[in-house]
């Protein structure tokens, strides 16, 4: 699947812009004067384009090979270059460099952050203005939240949403029922989860846990859903620390963990939950539904005692989903093309389609796909069964990811956090070390 990535640009002309009636340029390269400006996009839908996925020729060679030829076959004089980058390491340094050497591919499959980092840069087509109607086939909530802000601190519409993996809570029925909760009534804040985490605490006595303790692991959907002001309206500085909400969030982490809810050793491990969970050692597992597929394959018995629930919707009312997107480059010489490919590829036929393939957990962007009695109309009662039903009426009313934390960001959070879980700080000291740090990092642009 397309890894989760983050751009740094500091490209020598910020924008979309020129000076003294000059050519228009975003980050110093060309573009076209017909991707800029008021007016829908014109122009045929022809011509050669190239579109670059993240790590899933593989596997779905087969499906994306197949859309590629429907568009083709629908539109005679066009012919699509697919890239498939690995994904690896290096994968934001080459699109990084794609991008300030002018070669950033028409069609792109982007996360939040690179959303983020290439809107502002100019490096993608301002859809309000070139496609006003690009917004139709997907769901209210999902599209109205979808935007980022230009050079200008302008919020636009620069990506199309495309597939998430949803997000849902996942728990051990039978250990749930021996720290003396009830599975049929799960938390619906997160405060209410970690009272919940504190049975657990006391009832195990260290056999089991509720689950590990590296925030990294709640941060950031546990903020979302508690409304937490993460940062400031025009996102130039960080303002968690300035919410007594996150106070109390840290002040329970710590209480967690001192009383024995987590595993010691897991504050600043990597481990991953999931096999934690396979063990038979935690109560609350994963909340990605593809989790529960490797569950099931790997740990049939636990599986079986696993149960679903829907996420906490706290304050927020709803979930934040982190879908990946789909953006045209504005510097593109065959726009038309790149930005009819991209609505091609994220219709709600193709979304459905994909979300179709048994060999993936994703759920689509599009109102008419998600009404589809594949989603509306399940059959069996098993956890991943039921998760796909919880998760596709979720989707309906999930937004788009309003936390956009760089692994540099959010490292430097966790680390203090970690402190106060270790008694060594207060969680307000801890929080306002982190909101500084944090801020650093922004105004180092990185």
């Amino acid at each position: 699947m397309a890894a989760i990535v983050v751009l740094s640009l500091t490209a020598a002309g910020c924008g979309l812009g020129g000076s003294d009636g000059g050519e228009a340029t975003a980050g110093g390269c060309k573009v076209d004067e017909g991707n800029v400006g008021s007016g829908e996009l014109t122009g045929d839908v022809k011509g050669d384009i190239t579109f670059q996925t993240t790590n899933v020729k593989k596997d779905f060679g087969d499906y994306f090979n197949g859309v590629i030829k429907a568009f083709e076959k629908a539109n005679p004089d066009t012919k699509i270059k697919w890239i498939d980058d690995p994904g690896d390491a290096t994968f934001t340094q080459r699109l990084v460099a794609d991008a300030q050497g002018c070669t950033l591919p028409d069609v792109v499959n982007v996360n939040v952050n690179t959303a983020i980092a290439l809107t502002k840069n100019g490096y993608l087509l301002n859809l309000d203005e070139k496609a006003p109607d690009a917004g139709k086939p997907f769901t209210d909530a999902m599209w109205k939240s979808t935007t980022y802000a230009d050079a200008e601190g302008k919020k636009v519409h620069s990506v199309l949403p495309w597939y998430s993996g949803g997000i849902l809570q996942t728990f051990n029925t039978e250990l749930m029922e021996k720290a003396g909760l009830d599975p049929a009534k799960p938390a619906t804040t997160v405060l209410g989860l970690f009272a919940d985490a504190e049975k657990v605490a006391k009832a195990s006595d260290g056999d089991y846990y509720a689950f590990l303790a590296n925030p990294q692991h709640r941060i950031p959907a546990d903020w979302q859903q508690m409304g937490i002001e993460v940062k400031s309206a025009d996102g130039k500085k960080f303002t968690f620390a300035d919410d007594p909400k996150t106070v109390q969030w840290v002040e329970a982490m710590t209480s967690l963990y001192k009383a024995g809810g987590m595993p010691r050793d897991s504050l600043s491990s990597t481990q991953d939950p999931a096999n934690v969970y396979g063990q038979g050692k935690l109560v609350y597992g994963p909340t990605n539904p593809n989790f529960l597929r490797f569950i099931q394959q790997n740990n049939p018995t636990v599986y079986e005692k696993t149960g679903v629930a829907p996420f906490m919707l706290d304050a927020l009312g709803h979930t934040v989903g982190a879908p990946q997107y789909v953006g045209v480059a504005s510097t593109s010489k065959n726009a038309s093309t790149a930005l009819a490919f991209a609505q091609f590829l994220t219709n709600a036929q193709n979304q459905l389609e994909w979300a179709k393939d048994p060999n993936v957990v994703i759920f689509p962007s599009t109102t008419e796909s998600l009404k589809d009695p594949f989603f509306q109309k399940v059959e069996g009662t098993d956890p991943f069964a039921e998760a796909r039903k919880i998760v596709a009426k979720d989707r309906e009313t999930a937004t788009a990811d309003e936390i956009a934390l760089t692994p540099g960001e959010l490292n430097a959070v966790v680390a203090q956090i970690q402190l106060a879980m270790q008694g060594k700080k207060s969680a307000q000291d801890a929080l306002d070390e982190a909101q500084s740090k944090a801020n650093e990092l922004i105004e180092q642009g990185s």
